[in-house]
């Protein structure tokens, strides 16, 4: 998963004084939600609160109250002709120097002041070190995903090194029947035997989300087998990713699968 922005404000703030540029207030059309925010230090940033000019003039003013050394302060921006924008809404950014404790989340951004948060990212837990798992995780790493890869093999077996660090476990079922009740579960292992015993661990249990790549020829199978051992499938995705996207490339099912997961958190979120 992409570094929390808590963590990030710590290590830039050991190096240099920074601010903080929190969009406090939206009306109307704007680039980013309430709750955005990003870090500004004289010499760089990390984060966004939508882009464009509205956030280079909050980038300006943050920098201004790091070498003025002035107190919090808000910042209007209407989305339109002077900020040469057409959302037609309006932004209240509110910045201050970063707090002296960062260690916790929710931090205020100043005593009383609107809060820093970090979402909790979901867990995922992709099973299979395979070319299409790589490219998953690979995808879903900027994303707020908190992810585990798992293979039966040997790290020999693996194409190549994986953008996290994968842990070979030699019944990966094991894994889906101790995971937490809100894990998304993607499996996508070498063996289809591997994944008829990792679906129905999943299937055994709470979950949040339960893929399964393969054809629909794979899904009938793997449905009656389940059926067998009295598991209810009416849960089960398979295929995995978005039905109108039909490229089998490796990147192409990560980007799909990812705007599956996205969509379901959007779902999930009301």
């Amino acid at each position: 998963m992409a570094e929390a922005r808590l963590a990030t404000l710590r290590k830039m703030a050991a190096a240099e004084p920074v601010a903080v540029a929190l969009l406090e207030r939206a009306e109307g059309s704007t680039p980013r939600e309430v709750g955005a925010w990003m870090i500004v230090s004289p010499t760089a940033t990390a984060g966004t609160i939508g882009g464009g000019e509205a956030e280079r003039r909050a980038i300006a003013a943050a920098r201004a109250l790091l070498a003025d050394g002035t107190g919090p302060t808000r910042l209007a921006l209407p989305l339109g002709p002077a900020l040469d924008q057409c959302c037609g809404g309006h932004m209240t950014v509110a910045l201050a120097r970063a707090p002296a404790d960062i260690a916790a989340a929710p931090l205020a951004l100043w005593d009383g002041g609107p809060l820093l948060r970090d979402a909790a990212p979901a867990p995922v837990i992709v099973y299979g070190a395979g070319h299409v798992g790589l490219a998953l995780v690979a995808a879903l790493g900027p994303l707020p995903f908190a992810l585990t890869l798992i293979d039966a093999r040997a790290e020999a077996a693996w194409p190549v090194a994986a953008a996290i660090p994968c842990h070979r476990l030699a019944l990966p079922e094991t894994a889906a029947s101790a995971a937490p009740d809100d894990a998304i579960h993607l499996v996508m292992t070498h063996s289809h035997a591997v994944d008829l015993e990792i679906v129905a661990a999943v299937l055994a249990r709470p979950f949040r989300f339960l893929g399964l790549i393969g054809s629909a020829t794979k899904r009938a199978t793997f449905v009656r087998r389940l059926h067998e051992r009295g598991l209810d499938t009416s849960r089960l995705t398979c295929p995995i990713g978005l039905p109108q996207i039909r490229g089998k490339a490796p990147a192409v099912i990560a980007a799909s699968v990812a705007a599956q997961l996205l969509a379901l958190g959007e779902a999930d979120a009301g």
